[in-house]
């Protein structure tokens, strides 16, 4: 069932650098290749959430039900939505070090995909193809995705100049900007696995369904 309570924008704690710092040992342990889809939420509205058991990747709407057609981007010339960033990805072992285990805190961070895998620009270059789950497909775009002054206010500004610093972004630690490239439904447990560069049109389709 999803869940869409109203949003509490206040954050459950903000830690300090030295045990943010720690913490990024264990982020560090993220699987590259091949990892799992924890989390989906849903932004109907602004400061609005609802935690999905079940989403729809749509190439044109992103996820199906989500605000970021409405929301537009001041990146583009005409205020309209910017295609590099229908869907943000961020990684579930940083958003439980900055949120704690509560999902509704991972919320606040304003991502719609929460995924245990390795982001570094290293192993996700742009244009870099992932299978979310049995049928969609999304790429990594070259859109930079780093910290604001709500992701300060939630989580505190120790964690902000840490996803700004050369490390936090590398690792992408804030997350990562992508789009749809094959729709699909998507679940939290679903695998989420690294296919390989955009112009591997042909090897996404085969390795989405492997010859038997």
């Amino acid at each position: 069932m999803d869940h869409h309570p109203p949003m509490d924008t206040t954050a459950p704690r903000h830690l300090p650098t030295a045990e943010l710092t720690a913490g990024l040992t264990e982020v560090a342990r993220s699987p590259r290749g091949s990892g799992t889809l924890d989390l989906v939420v849903r932004r109907p509205a602004v400061d609005e959430r609802e935690l999905l058991a079940e989403g729809t990747l749509d190439i044109t709407d992103g996820l199906v039900g989500d605000s970021w057609a409405q929301r537009g981007s001041s990146a583009t010339g005409d205020g309209s939505a910017h295609p590099d960033r229908q869907l943000t990805v961020m990684n579930s072992r940083f958003v439980r070090l900055v949120a704690g285990d509560d999902p509704q805190h991972w919320g606040l961070a304003g991502d719609q995909l929460f995924a245990d895998l390795d982001l570094h620009t290293d192993a996700l270059p742009a244009g870099t193809r992932l299978a979310v789950g049995d049928e969609a497909v999304i790429e990594v775009t070259a859109e930079p995705h780093t910290g604001c002054a709500k992701f300060a206010n939630r989580y505190g500004r120790d964690a902000h100049k840490l996803v700004w610093s050369e490390q936090g972004r590398q690792a992408r630690l804030r997350g990562l900007y992508a789009r749809v490239v094959v729709g699909g439904v998507i679940r939290p447990g679903d695998q989420i696995r690294v296919l390989g560069p955009a112009d591997a049109t042909e090897g996404t389709a085969m390795a989405l369904n492997p010859p038997v």
